[in-house]
């Protein structure tokens, strides 16, 4: 299947499919798609429908599904990212944006003890993965949780594995070392002021491993970005 364009639809099933307002201006309206031509649909959950327009309506058009197939983005691991929201949005937009590009399941926004951001705007965040969904052409949309509290987050189980990344002399694991492969990961990623001593302990005693992210001192959006792509590395091998 060549794609050359892509729309998120997570109702998408069946046999006939009408597109949201938004999607439909701009399938008609930017793309200048005609009765006939073809377009691509991602239910978000690992699933590119093929279709051909049948109504060209820049408010509601309507698609003919004549194919389906599972994505090239499938994975036989889960990764999740926990993340404290930094101060300035746009810099935990850019992470969404780039770790969905690369490949992520679910990313969990965090309130720690340093945390300068304390409220996210959760549906215009949503917006943004999907955006990156529809430019990277994947067949996966990740999966985005309400603001959670550190401590709270923690103590939920996890049955893979489970590392905390921080800047401190005394870690020495790079997670590109032992990461295992073919193994679902959740990684704490802190805010710009890190996490405390207190978060830190609490973390290991509940079953996460510390972990560097290379010799470099990372922002928190770029330690996110470098953690993703770094498990990816990992299951490349």
């Amino acid at each position: 299947m060549s794609i050359s364009n892509l729309f998120y639809s997570p109702g998408i099933d069946g046999h006939l499919h009408t597109l949201n307002k938004d999607d439909s201006n701009h399938l008609v309206r930017v793309l200048r798609i005609q009765k006939g031509d073809k377009a691509y649909v991602t239910n978000g959950t690992g699933l590119i429908f093929e279709c051909v327009v049948t109504d060209p309506n820049p408010k509601s058009c309507q698609l003919e599904i004549i194919h389906q197939e599972a994505g090239d983005d499938q994975r036989d691991y889960q990764l999740r990212i926990a993340i404290a929201p930094t101060k300035n949005i746009n810099r935990f937009e850019w992470f969404l944006e780039k770790c969905t590009e690369i490949g992520i399941d679910r990313i969990s926004p965090i309130l720690t003890e340093h945390s300068e951001r304390k409220i996210i705007k959760k549906e215009r965040l949503n917006r943004v993965i999907t955006a990156a969904v529809k430019q990277s052409l994947k067949s996966f949309h990740p999966e985005l949780d309400t603001l959670k509290n550190f401590r709270d987050f923690v103590k939920q189980p996890f049955s893979g594995q489970k590392f905390i990344a921080y800047v401190d002399k005394y870690v020495k694991d790079e997670l590109l070392t032992i990461c295992k492969p073919n193994t679902d990961t959740l990684i704490l990623i802190g805010p710009e002021g890190d996490f405390s001593p207190e978060e830190i302990e609490f973390a290991i005693e509940n079953g996460f491993t510390p972990v560097k992210l290379g010799r470099s001192r990372l922002r928190t959006e770029t330690a996110g970005v470098v953690a993703c792509h770094t498990v990816h590395l990992v299951n490349l091998s």
